[in-house]
């Protein structure tokens, strides 16, 4: 329930601080007042679109906070807030909501800054309001079926339905995406399996081209460069120094320091000989054959050729190519299997879903007459004696609530019924309106209902039997009722009154709670005008009087 409002600067209400009760609230006032001022700020702060245009004359922003009772037992609401961390360990509820110059609003729920979507998520479960043209709604066959689904205690069945269907949809686009890129895959396959086995019958190898280079190079010189061994090797002939290091040994029996030059001598010899084993292995490895040379040219030509064909300028880059072309090749037949294992989850999901639609279809057919009748009921009441009400249930496309639509069929004279949007006039979907809200609120953990005007095209009889019917429902939940009936007004446990004042040039709205003589006034203004008669107070008292029985 909604326990207290505060209001700053929001277009003409300067300062508001009210408190309210639990039951029936009646909010009054002249037309003009600010009724729908105040209207405007709690749906405000509840989440509807904010500019700039709602701060009041000279403030710099403007701030709506509201503190709210939410039971133990509204487990839905709980799990909203805790879902977002806005649980506090308190019972009451604070949201907030400030609207800056700029036009930007913020939002907070137990002080903590929320998105807009969260907060119409949870305000959604707090308060319902029921303009004086939301009886447009009765042709909205979402809120029909909602209607349906409430009386028969349809709520897990829904949210279970929703949740079936949401996850058949994700399944059903994955199964599309999957499906649409293994035909990417498949029709490029032939175009992907031939560059590929180009890449993979060339057997590549990393540093290949450089090392064919080097070959190349020489193989293209090898008789020259076996000329120039073989020339070396004529050369190196050690013998003589062979002969040179035994002649220094015979002078240096005589002179020593010749010893150590035929040292040096033979270290000499010994590094020739090395020398000249290697040139001598290397000029027999070098091979003078012309089928070679042609055989890695060729292959030198292969890969320069891949490496244009493929944009690349490494080898490297030709291998990572072949592996890519091959994964893309591996993909489709993982996508394959993805296909079928997806496609067996969506018909499990479509049984699934088709069990709870027909669960529901079930329920839902068993309930209409039932709640057809209790409509009825409360219409007959209303001083519609004749009305005929009836609730048609149709196949309807899949979606969130399942496979069924509903029609509200209705007759105040008697006649054949039809689609309500059809037949009926302001004041019979005004009694039809509140008869389907009368039967909401006796539903466990409803919001706090808002009621602006639903009287309109109603009075006399009809209008006090709307106010007890009204006040039958504040008795279950609250219930706000704004009216400019006095026959409901005197209906209410509390009585809030709207007044327009002007400070200088400025008007200035405020609410007030009446009682006592204070509120005997205001239903003999509302009875009489702006002139109160001794009979519109009588008739005040009497009314009030009525309401005391």
């Amino acid at each position: 329930m909604l326990k207290s409002l505060q209001i700053k600067n929001y277009v003409l209400i300067d300062s508001l601080d009210v408190d309210f009760p639990e039951g029936l609230v009646i909010i009054t006032g002249q037309t003009g007042a600010g009724k729908s001022i105040l209207l405007g700020a709690l749906s405000l702060l509840l989440g509807s679109k904010a500019d700039a245009s709602v701060i009041g004359s000279g403030a710099d922003n403007c701030v709506v906070e509201a503190v709210f009772e939410v039971p133990e037992s509204d487990t839905i609401t709980w799990k909203l807030l805790r879902d977002n961390d806005l649980d506090d360990g308190s019972e009451e509820l604070t949201i907030r909501r400030v609207v800056s110059s700029s036009g930007r609003s913020r939002s907070f729920v137990n002080d903590s800054p929320v998105s807009l979507q969260v907060l119409q998520g949870i305000s959604s479960r707090l308060v319902d309001i029921h303009s004086q043209h939301q009886t447009l709604m009765l042709s909205d066959k979402s809120f029909q079926l909602l209607m349906l689904d409430h009386f028969a205690g349809n709520e897990s069945s829904l949210s279970s339905c929703s949740s079936s269907f949401a996850h058949l949809r994700a399944l059903e686009r994955e199964l599309s995406e999957v499906s649409r890129e293994l035909s990417r895959i498949e029709e490029e396959r032939d175009y992907i399996q031939s560059r590929w086995k180009r890449l993979d019958d060339a057997n590549l190898k990393s540093g290949e081209i450089e090392a064919l280079e080097e070959e190349q190079s020489v193989l293209a010189n090898s008789e020259s460069i076996k000329e120039s061994f073989s020339e070396v090797e004529g050369l190196l002939d050690t013998s003589s120094l062979k002969e040179t290091r035994k002649l220094l040994e015979k002078a240096g029996k005589y002179v020593p320091e010749a010893l150590s030059l035929a040292d040096r001598v033979e270290s000499a010899r010994i590094e020739l000989n090395d020398i000249l084993e290697e040139v001598s292995l290397i000029n027999s490895r070098t091979e003078v054959s012309q089928d070679r040379l042609e055989a890695v040219e060729a292959r030198m030509s292969l890969i320069f050729d891949l490496l244009k064909r493929y944009s690349a300028s490494t080898v490297e880059e030709l291998i990572a190519q072949r592996d890519s072309l091959s994964g893309s090749l591996s993909d489709s037949e993982e996508l394959r299997s993805k296909v079928e294992t997806i496609t067996a989850e969506v018909q499990k999901g479509k049984s699934r879903f088709a069990d709870i639609c027909a669960r529901l279809h079930a329920s839902r057919a068993a309930s209409k007459d039932r709640f057809a009748d209790s409509i009825l009921d409360s219409l007959k009441s209303l001083e519609l004696e004749r009305a005929v009400f009836e609730v048609e249930l149709v196949d309807a496309p899949a979606g969130p609530s399942g496979t069924d639509a509903v029609h509200f069929l209705f007759s105040a004279s008697g006649s054949r019924p039809v689609e309500v949007a059809k037949c009926a006039s302001g004041g019979e979907l005004s009694r039809l309106m509140l008869s389907l809200k009368a039967m909401m609120a006796r539903f466990e953990n409803m919001p706090t209902l808002i009621f602006d005007e639903i009287d309109s095209g109603v009075s006399g009889s009809v209008a006090d039997k709307m106010g007890q019917m009204i006040c039958s429902m504040g008795k279950d939940m609250q219930v706000f009722a704004i009216t400019h009936l006095p026959q409901v007004a005197a209906k209410g446990t509390a009585h809030y009154l709207v007044e327009k004042s002007f400070e200088g040039n400025e008007a200035v709205t405020t609410i007030r709670p009446v009682s006592g003589e204070d509120r005997i006034m205001e239903i003999a203004r509302m009875l009489s005008g702006s002139r109160v008669t001794e009979a519109a107070v009588g008739n005040a008292k009497a009314l009030l009087s009525d309401q005391a029985d």
